[in-house]
Parts: structure tokens; C-alpha cells; sequence
């Protein structure tokens, strides 16, 4: 049995798998804000929740909305703060008596769609999520490929590439820099431009809604978000060239971008040839959680 722990910022989700990937059991707690001792203890107790409901014991995988720097094995980047800069890793693993695994909450997303989702059977997937904020995570043959730095994959964070003139600088970013990708294809990107052009203050599926309707300003709104998401897939396509790019987070539910997208990347692409699928994540929200529990392969 593997079980897989999902920490979001507002809840922790935990579910176990059988071999084949069936689900057994899951459960869900909101997360203890700001407190790191007790998101320790709640993970731990979530496991512990599992395999009394399954009578089995599990090993244990996390996706965390982070990474881990593998020369120290600390948490950083997580927009979590208080998990900053803790072994949490050590801590979940001395908490539960065995050994854990931690990822990238998208490389999870990566791990789970290559191992039984829409990436099933191909070696290079890449996982990008469009909600809150835009992650991007590797997987090569089912497995996580985080980079000595962890940051493999953080495509949110490099600058939106062949910038207009008037999307230079871009805005800012909470990682103290200026026009990251994550500013501008996130689902709360896209609601602050189309706030900042329209000074309306709709919400993402608002727009999208708006945008299926006809409205002038939601298509424009959306043409920009479409520009930018295909300009900085570009720019993976032309470093990564993946087999695969899968999808996942809220916006990944709006069907038209995938019929869009392939003739919006394909001029930014060098020498112009795309043929690389792009497609919704098969689990959906639970591609994280199952992403957890498959860094365990099977044997």
C-alpha cells in the first residue's frame, strides 16, 4: 500500500493506493496556519488514520507547495512560509518511524499523470498547474526530477518570454523579482490583467464564462492569457522538449485552450515545428495527492 499527502496552504489531503493505483481510503483536515510543529503532528496523524481505516501499513510520500534542497534537505520556496527553511523531510520521517519521500507538489502532479494519467507511456512528462499561483514539475520514466537546486521544472518563475513593450516590467512578483510567468498565467493573473485593462473585478471562471459568451473584453483578456501561456511553453519546449505537457489546477478546465494553444506555441518554437500533445490532467485536483503516494514505484 502507498499513501500519498497533499499539504495545501488551507487543507491537508491524504488518500492510500493498492498496487494497481485503486484508491482504499482519504481523508482530509484543514492545515494549522503558521504553526510547523503541528503540520508535522497532522501529517503523521493523517497516516496513522489510514492504515488503522486499512488495517495495512504504507509507505509515505508528501507534496508540499515547496522544494527541498538536496545539500541540506531544508524546505524553501514554499509560499507555506512557516515550512521555510525546516528539515521536513526528517521531521515527517522520524514522526512516522520510516522513511519519506517529499516533493514539489507539481512535480507530484508530474509523477502521478506519467504514472497511470494522461502522460501514461511516455518517458518526458511535464506537469505545469495553472491556479493560484503556475507550477511546472519533471517527470522522467514515472519518476521526479527535482534538480540538486529542487527548483527543476519552476517555470513560474523565469520571465515571460519575448515580452511586449508594454508588458515590460511585468508586475511584481512575491519572490521579489518582476514579471514571472506565474504573474501572468495563474488564475489570479489572469483576474488582475483583466482588472487592470477593464477595471472590472471578476473572478477567473467569470472571465472564461464571459469569454464562452462572446464578451469583447473577457476574449481579449483571454487572447493575452493565451499568448503568454503559449510564449512561455515555448520557452520549455525549446530547453525540455517533453513528450507530453499535462495540465492541471483551475484554469485547466477551460477545454478551449487545448485546441488553441498548439498553433499560438508553434511560431515561438525553433525552427517551428510543434507536435507535442498538450492535455488536461487525468485526476485532476487528486493528481497531486496520487502524485504523492507513486514516488514509491511500484518495484
Amino acid at each position: 500500500m502507498r499513501i500519498g499527502i497533499d499539504l495545501g496552504g488551507t487543507k491537508i489531503e491524504a488518500l492510500a493506493l493498492d498496487d494497481s493505483g485503486q484508491e482504499l481510503a482519504r481523508v482530509r483536515i484543514p492545515s494549522p496556519h503558521g504553526d510547523y510543529s503541528a503540520t508535522i503532528a497532522a501529517m503523521a496523524s493523517l497516516v496513522h488514520q489510514l492504515e488503522q481505516q486499512t488495517g495495512q501499513r504504507g509507505t509515505v510520500g508528501a507534496g508540499i507547495p515547496g522544494s527541498i534542497r538536496a545539500s541540506t534537505g531544508l524546505v524553501k520556496n514554499a509560499n507555506s512560509t512557516w515550512l521555510n527553511g525546516n528539515p521536513l523531510p526528517e521531521d515527517l520521517s522520524a514522526a512516522l518511524a520510516r522513511r519519506v519521500r517529499v516533493a514539489n507538489d507539481a512535480n507530484c502532479l508530474a509523477v502521478s499523470e506519467a504514472t497511470d494519467g494522461a502522460g501514461q507511456g511516455h518517458r518526458v512528462v511535464f506537469g505545469v498547474i495553472l491556479g493560484t499561483g503556475a507550477g511546472g514539475g519533471i517527470a522522467f520514466d514515472a519518476r521526479v526530477h527535482a534538480g540538486p537546486n529542487g527548483v527543476a521544472g519552476e517555470w513560474g518563475h523565469n520571465p515571460l518570454p519575448w515580452a511586449h513593450t508594454d508588458e515590460l516590467p511585468g508586475p511584481a512578483c512575491y519572490c521579489g523579482k518582476f514579471g514571472c510567468m506565474e504573474m501572468w498565467v495563474s488564475g489570479s493573473g489572469i483576474a488582475r490583467d483583466h482588472r487592470e485593462v477593464t477595471g472590472q473585478s471578476l473572478t477567473t471562471r467569470e472571465i472564461a464564462q464571459a469569454w464562452a459568451k462572446g464578451d469583447v473584453l473577457a476574449t481579449a483578456t483571454m487572447q493575452r492569457f493565451e499568448s503568454r501561456l503559449a510564449r512561455g511553453l515555448a520557452a520549455v519546449v525549446n530547453i525540455l522538449d517533453p513528450d507530453i505537457i499535462v495540465i492541471g489546477g483551475g484554469v485547466s478546465r477551460i477545454d478551449r485552450i487545448y485546441a488553441d494553444l498548439p498553433d499560438l506555441i508553434r511560431p515561438w518554437v525553433f525552427g517551428g515545428d510543434f507536435d507535442t500533445s498538450i492535455v488536461p490532467a487525468r485526476f485532476g485536483d487528486s493528481s497531486g495527492v496520487r502524485g504523492a503516494a507513486w514516488l514509491w514505484p511500484a518495484v
